[in-house]
Order: structure tokens, then C-alpha cells, then sequence
């Protein structure tokens, strides 16, 4: 197969919002960018080189493109795929959601399937295991998911007028350490409070009330008082934050980076005053993006 070279972008995110747990995801402005030509075989390779990349075979987004193939009997040819990335692995901002939809608009374009943005959401929902990482990478902006093995519901919105500080801690965690604290069921009552907490953090994001979306976000009871015990910084710059504008806090996916919002523009002066109380953390300053994952045209210079 002549395939031509082609170039793909997909936003990291962030999921949860505390309460809205494996449903609701936010695209937000860090990319995966990946440049694809064909190869006599496959590689897989950092810009900047990297000792923790993985064999090609174990590479998630060679993992997610070959199970697309598999699912619609063809078969890829090799591809040498050039990645550069600016989301941090195993921090919790959908770095592995990222690459499920790449893996899977590279199958898309080389195999010519014309996917939908529903069908690769459901994909990428299917091989990540929850919806909201990944429904965010493939449509941008806020999504609020259900997921099935069957279909993947989802609701796009626009994205809010809001910007986030993102506390990212130098250690990595493992999703699957985070969600091994979590319990296998609920008692009826606490799932029927959790749920309004939700709901109502969703209608108050609605109405663009990120004073009751934060108060919501402090009174989640799916998920992040488990997993408090794996980033014991939560409570803490929630309380600091509180004194100083940030609107809202919240564990950004299974953690274990936490994430600050705040109003739009205020960014620095905020950033600054967490940066010099939590020196341990990286703090950048991130802002939703309304598009998900693309390719590029031709001309368009990605690294």
C-alpha cells in the first residue's frame, strides 16, 4: 500500500471533575502529535528519544490501531511513526486515552474506514475501559458519557470559560493502582447521593456556576476519598486554594495530578502562590480546547 505521510493531534484531558466519575471528561490544551509514513517495517520512536518507550508490539497506540484492523478484517501495513508529546504519563491527563485515538485515527486513515466521531468514541471507549479520557480526545471540548460494550452516549458541550493550574507531582500513578482502592459496590443510599452530587455538577457547569460545580467537586463520595490516601495533597491545596480564587479542586482522573479551576485570565497570580506552597509540584496552567483529536494538512509544521 502507497500510503502517503500524514500527521495526527490529539488533546490530552482530564476526567472526573470529582463527582462525574467515568463519565465526564474535559479536552484540554497539551498534545500527542504523532507523524506517520510508511515503512518497510514498524517503528515507533520519540522526537527527543526516549529510554521508557516501549517495544513496538507493547506500544498502545500500535496495540489500538492493529485492534481497529483486526475489528474491520484488514490487515496494516508497516508504518514508521514519529511521536512527540506533551502530556505527562501516568499523571492522570488521559496520556494513555490520547493514544488509543491516535492509534485509532491511524487505522482510520491508512485502512480508509471514514470512521464517525461516535464510532472512534466508542472504540477508544472499548480498549481504554471507561469513556471519559477518550470521548474528550475524540471530540474535544466537555463530554458527559455513558458506556456499554455495545454503544458509547455521549454529550458534547462547548468548552467552558475556564482555566485550570494542574498540581502535577513528580511521581507517576498507576491507574490501576488507583482503582485497585476503590470498592466493588455501594450501599444504595450513598449511590443515590453521589449521583445527585453529580448531576448537580453538571447543571451547575451548564450555567457556567463553577462556585457550586466546586462545591459539588469537594462532595464526591465515588472516588476520591478512596484514593486520598495515594495523593494525601488533596484536602490540603483544596484548602489553600479556596483562599486565593481557585473555584473548585479535584483529583484529574485517577490521579495524581490535582487540578485547580479557576477564573479565566487569572492564571499566574494564582499559579505562583500555589507554585511557592507546594514546591514539589509542577504547576501548569491549562485551558479547555473545544477540538479533539485531527490530522493535519500537509503544511502544518507539529514539532
Amino acid at each position: 500500500m502507497n500510503q502517503p505521510a500524514f500527521k495526527v493531534k490529539v488533546p490530552a484531558s482530564t476526567s472526573n471533575l470529582g463527582p462525574g466519575f467515568d463519565s465526564i471528561g474535559l479536552a484540554v490544551n497539551r498534545y500527542l502529535y504523532l507523524n506517520v509514513e510508511a515503512a518497510n517495517s514498524w517503528q515507533i520512536v520519540f522526537d527527543t528519544g526516549s529510554d521508557d518507550l516501549p517495544e513496538v508490539k507493547e506500544n498502545i497506540i500500535y496495540q489500538a490501531a492493529q485492534m481497529v484492523g483486526e475489528k474491520y478484517n484488514q490487515t496494516l501495513p508497516p508504518l514508521s511513526i514519529k511521536m512527540h508529546s506533551e502530556i505527562p504519563l501516568a499523571r492522570g491527563l488521559g496520556s494513555s486515552a490520547a493514544a488509543i485515538v491516535a492509534g485509532i485515527e491511524i487505522a482510520d486513515t491508512v485502512l480508509k474506514l471514514q470512521l464517525s466521531c461516535r464510532e472512534k468514541a466508542h472504540l477508544a471507549s472499548c480498549i481504554e475501559g471507561h469513556p471519559d479520557n477518550a470521548t474528550a480526545s475524540v471530540y474535544g471540548g466537555l463530554t458527559v458519557s455513558v458506556h456499554t460494550d455495545e454503544e458509547t452516549e455521549t454529550v458534547v458541550l462547548p468548552a467552558p470559560n475556564i482555566d485550570l493550574i494542574a498540581m502535577i507531582p513528580a511521581v507517576e500513578l498507576k491507574t490501576k493502582d488507583s482503582r485497585n482502592v476503590l470498592p466493588q459496590t455501594l450501599p444504595y443510599s450513598k449511590s443515590i447521593k453521589g449521583s445527585a452530587v453529580g448531576n448537580v455538577l453538571v447543571a451547575a457547569i451548564l450555567q457556567d456556576n463553577w462556585e457550586l460545580a466546586g462545591k459539588m467537586m469537594d462532595q464526591d463520595i465515588f472516588h476520591q476519598p478512596y484514593r486520598e490516601p495515594l495523593v494525601p495533597d488533596l484536602p490540603k491545596i483544596a484548602a489553600f486554594g479556596r483562599d486565593f480564587g481557585v473555584l473548585g479542586t479535584s483529583l484529574s482522573g485517577a490521579g495524581p495530578t490535582i487540578n485547580c479551576f479557576i477564573p479565566k485570565g487569572k492564571g499566574e497570580h494564582i499559579a505562583s502562590l500555589m507554585s511557592a506552597a507546594f514546591p514539589d509540584y509542577q504547576c501548569d496552567i491549562l485551558s479547555p480546547v473545544s477540538h479533539g483529536a485531527r490530522k493535519l494538512v500537509k503544511e502544518e509544521k507539529i514539532f
